[in-house]
């Protein structure tokens, strides 16, 4: 009895591990707390700067099919008319043609411009033909000629996509503008068709001979924002189960059988 001695052997789990485990653990949450909240700033700020920036409108006819249907929202971006250049799609209001309602069209000449259809079925505006790839397969740049038109400073000239039936500057040349409308009127540029998602509008290549072609707003930082965001948010709020199911994993790995000494 007094010969005997007991050994004892330490846990495998030492003080060192566990103080370790604990500062990770620590660093993890600290982590996840600033994704988080850095997510719900990215998430939040970004719809506020949609809110600011742009304005969502729906399109009631099909003048502007196939780059936008009838009944399609679209995202238009806060702008002064100053800022309109060829080939923008654009919401603007005007009494002279429709009361009480917004109209969407596509920019083809600007004031000091001379327009003109049709050359070899193209457009002409300044005695250049131009392209233009969003007209309906097979459609003609007007299905009618209509008198050369010089636009008038501080105005524009505007016709549909969908020639054949849109009523559009050339629906309006015997009005006092000619069918130009004023700058003023302006109210946005169209960037995007949100529903159905068809993205970005395209850029309108065909006018880039005449001078420089609007830049798109900042959707796309947007977007980035706002999904950005809800990753964050969502990857920082699920550190902590995850955290807590690997931890207690890993525990019952280490268990030891009973009676083990």
């Amino acid at each position: 009895m007094g010969g005997e001695s007991t050994i004892r052997t330490a846990p495998r789990s030492g003080g060192t591990s566990a103080g370790a485990a604990q500062t990770g653990s620590t660093l993890g949450n600290r982590l996840s707390g600033i994704a988080v909240a850095l997510g719900i700033v990215l998430f939040l700020g970004g719809f506020a700067w949609a809110a600011v920036v742009y304005r969502p409108y729906t399109v009631p006819t099909s003048s502007m099919t196939p780059t936008i249907d009838a009944g399609d929202r679209v995202l238009g971006q806060r702008i002064d008319g100053s800022e309109v250049r060829r080939g923008d799609v654009v919401v603007f209001h005007d009494t002279s043609w429709v009361s009480n309602a917004d109209v969407v069209k596509r920019v083809v000449a600007i004031g000091g411009d001379t327009v003109a259809c049709c050359t070899n079925g193209k457009l002409t505006v300044n005695g250049k033909q131009i392209d233009e790839p969003y007209l309906p397969a097979g459609s003609l740049a007007e299905l009618q000629g209509f008198p050369t038109v010089t636009v008038p400073k501080g105005r524009l000239f505007l016709l549909g996509d969908e020639r054949q039936g849109s009523l559009d500057s050339t629906a309006h040349l015997t009005d006092a503008a000619k069918g130009t409308v004023a700058r003023s009127a302006v109210r946005a540029r169209v960037d995007s068709v949100v529903w159905p998602m068809k993205g970005l509008l395209k850029r309108p290549t065909g006018f880039e001979t005449l001078g420089a072609l609007s830049q798109p707003g900042p959707l796309r930082i947007i977007e980035f924002m706002i999904v950005g965001g809800a990753v964050l948010v969502l990857a920082g709020g699920a550190y902590g189960p995850i955290a807590g199911l690997l931890g207690r994993s890993r525990a019952r790995g280490r268990t030891e059988p009973a009676g083990a000494r």
